[in-house]
């Protein structure tokens, strides 16, 4: 342990600073303690110039901004520039006393940042401190909503004059902090465009591009998992995902889910795990686990699920932005990794429910969100990674004797208590993508079909199993008819009607295109 907790540094724990300066803040603090949590997503650097700048994993600050050299003044330097990282505070309250902890309040005992403190204390450690009630002040919020998105509606807790607006419960709290991207993509309000978008669209067109999109979005979700599956298979998680909001999600619905999802359950053990759980590989040698992510411990899974239900309920009740919800949940619930197996496929479901609950599509249209994470399904596995490689560091783990892991440390906070920030902004992305892309894509098409088949049933009387029949022709075809398909299923057509036919289908879809 260092002497000091500022330390001149131009690389700090492998990451390499733009400048020469003095490490602060959350990063100060971990190091001093060697708290065993991966470092922020950003650190605080007190720059040697008098330069103040923001890079991907830096924030930059001028020689004045420097703290002091007591954990009380890196703490409220923190609060003050990073905001509130719950699993930081976690892990150094138990590593300090209760004794420690009463004299670091005293420093400034009316402060904001003191009472913050304070709160944040009894509320992670669930330990009541000899401390009075204070009995004025203002309330001030928990969270600084210049850094990071809070809960629309706080809760008082007149004993620390504090308004808690944490978007969680202590047992399953992910943060998001405010960026660019986000602030822009909030700011926008998707949903109120998709539904502008939507409302000029007929709704007989509306309702067969919402039951289009459902199987593409289940069909998408099983590819994600390497899986193709049979029709019908696709065909029923469509419909549950369908039905994505109307039921409360309670333990029971993730286990009906499950069912769903693994029909032939011969070779998986079903329900909420009571081993250990990794996503990796195993070696082909020896056969040893190769993990790339560590699920929860199985003993945990009680208490995380829960928290993660109630939080669910807690962020419906009180509201929140509709997408960091759905990415809070849904990314939480797929780290915890609860089941054996079905946990991508659940996973993207619940992205559907907490859009849906929290009505963020008026018109009722499924989000082909699994799509659009097919799209991208390499930036979506950094997205995973960039939460579960930190972790490996800071989980000790051992083989089973069935080549599972079993961990022997504590690890329930960090499934928890994460920064959700990356994962916001890869759903918001995907978010945007059906919006602007899949929907209208989607509703073009099934307007162009419309067209053609009205076409096809004026001149040629065709019935419509011919008429989708002739449409899958030509779309495999590049809009041309194949000399088989000529000869065989359509030899009723002249050359000249084919051609009729051909050149109607490729005014009304390549038209436009170069």
């Amino acid at each position: 342990m260092s002497n000091h907790f500022s330390q001149k540094i131009s690389v700090f724990h492998g990451i390499t600073a733009p400048e020469e300066g003095w490490i602060a803040g959350y990063g100060a603090v971990i190091d001093y303690y060697q708290l065993a949590i991966p470092m922020p997503q950003k650190l605080s650097l007190i720059s040697t110039k008098n330069r103040k700048y923001v890079t991907d994993r830096w924030r930059v600050f001028t020689p004045r901004h420097q703290p002091g050299e007591t954990l009380y003044d890196q703490l409220v330097f923190a609060l003050k520039y990073e905001g509130i990282n719950l699993l930081f505070f976690k892990k150094l309250f138990e590593r300090l006393t209760q004794a420690e902890i009463f004299t670091l309040l005293q420093k400034e005992p009316l402060g904001q940042y003191s009472r913050r403190i304070w709160f944040l204390y009894e509320w992670l450690m669930d330990i009541k401190l000899p401390i009075e009630d204070l009995k004025s002040g203002n309330f001030v919020p928990l969270i600084d909503e210049k850094l990071q998105f809070a809960a629309s509606a706080s809760t008082n807790s007149s004993r620390h004059r504090i308004r808690n607006n944490l978007p969680g419960t202590v047992d399953f709290c992910p943060l998001i902090f405010k960026t660019e991207k986000l602030n822009s993509y909030v700011d926008s309000d998707l949903s109120a465009r998709n539904s502008s978008n939507l409302s000029n669209i007929h709704k007989d067109v509306l309702q067969r591009t919402s039951a289009f999109l459902l199987l593409k979005d289940s069909k998408a979700s099983f590819s994600i998992e390497g899986e193709t599956p049979s029709g019908n298979r696709a065909v029923r998680w469509g419909r549950a995902i369908g039905q994505a909001g109307s039921k409360p999600l309670t333990r029971a619905e993730l286990l009906r889910l499950q069912q769903i999802v693994i029909e032939n359950s011969r070779f998986v053990k079903m329900g909420f795990r009571d081993e250990g759980g990794f996503v990796g590989q195993h070696d082909r040698q020896t056969g040893e686990p190769m993990p790339d992510h560590i699920s929860a411990r199985h003993q945990d899974i009680d208490q995380l699920i829960n928290g993660l239900l109630e939080s669910a309920e807690k962020i419906e009740r009180t509201g929140y932005d509709a997408v960091l919800a759905a990415a809070s949940i849904a990314f939480g619930f797929v780290f915890i990794h609860p089941f054996a197996d079905g946990n991508g496929r659940i996973h993207r479901y619940l992205i559907h429910h907490m859009l849906a609950i929290l009505k963020f599509s008026q018109q009722g249209i499924i989000f082909p969100v699994s799509a659009a994470i097919l799209n991208r399904i390499d930036e979506y596995r950094r997205v995973l990674e960039h939460y579960s490689h930190p972790l490996l560091d800071f989980i000790e783990w051992k083989k089973t004797s069935n080549n599972n892991v079993a961990v022997l440390n504590k690890t329930i906070d960090y499934y928890r208590y994460f920064d959700a920030t990356r994962q916001a902004e890869f759903l918001y992305d995907c978010v945007n993508e059906t919006i602007e892309r899949l929907i209208p894509e989607e509703v073009a098409y099934l307007q162009k079909y419309d067209e053609m088949k009205s076409y096809l049933d004026d001149v040629f009387q065709m019935p419509d199993s011919m008429v989708a029949l002739l449409m899958r022709f030509l779309e495999q075809n590049n809009g041309e008819l194949s000399k088989r398909a000529r000869e065989k299923e359509f030899a009723m057509l002249t050359t000249e009607e084919v051609k009729d036919i051909e050149k109607r289908y490729n005014d009304l879809f390549f038209r436009g295109r170069l």
